[in-house]
């Protein structure tokens, strides 16, 4: 398998910590979201992704892209240590869980978005800020109030151990915590948070640690 990531792609950090907890490797190449207008909009990355976004994964010829996509190949075809539920309940709470984030929160303040901002619209680095904070906190507090009122959250999102809803939870609070956001109204998004972070699979995906950080 091969994975096109950047270190500070959200989407990427998500597939990074699915192979770690599936215990999976993949061969890396690196795609710089900024240098060079941005490496995504090159001739050879364009024919394997024209939405030119990561992950992509390539697998034994198959081009993959979008990250819960390339989750859930990896959970079909490498069914050990499966990151979704075993009863359709439970796949279609963990995959609502996982879209609340990657679809609904992440997507509105993706770097794409945050360049339109401020090159095209001329909106300011704090009202930049402003926007990310607004839809952080709109995402999580309802988040928040899913989790914390269902008895099928444990340790983790749902039940106890660690599913492509935490693969997506972590990343995003990750990027809460770099742009400053207040967590302390999440108490049940945090403690899943630091849970997840105490396992080497996640702490191993996180941004710092990947060969391209800078």
């Amino acid at each position: 398998m091969k994975l096109h990531t950047y270190y500070r792609s959200s989407a990427s950090y998500r597939v990074r910590i699915a192979l770690n907890l599936k215990g999976l490797g993949a061969e890396e190449t690196y795609v710089h979201l900024s240098k060079n207008g941005g490496e995504q909009f090159g001739a050879a990355f364009d024919a394997l992704n024209p939405q030119h976004l990561l992950p992509v994964l390539e697998d034994d010829g198959l081009v993959l892209p979008q990250s819960l996509a390339i989750i859930e190949y990896l959970d079909e075809t490498r069914p050990a240590l499966p990151l979704l539920p075993p009863d359709a309940r439970g796949r279609a709470r963990v995959r609502a869980l996982a879209q609340a984030i990657a679809c609904d929160i992440h997507p509105i303040n993706n770097l794409r978005v945050l360049k339109y901002l401020g090159e095209e619209l001329g909106v300011t680095p704090e009202r930049k800020d402003a926007w990310y904070r607004h839809w952080v906190a709109l995402g999580l507090e309802a988040l928040e109030r899913q989790l914390a009122a269902s008895p099928d959250t444990g340790l983790f999102c749902h039940g106890d151990t660690p599913t492509m809803a935490d693969c997506c939870l972590v990343p995003q609070l990750y990027n809460a915590r770099r742009f400053e956001c207040d967590l302390a109204p999440y108490p049940t998004i945090v403690a899943i948070g630091e849970r997840c972070e105490a396992m080497a699979a996640f702490r191993n995906a996180r941004p710092e640690e990947q060969p391209d950080a800078q």
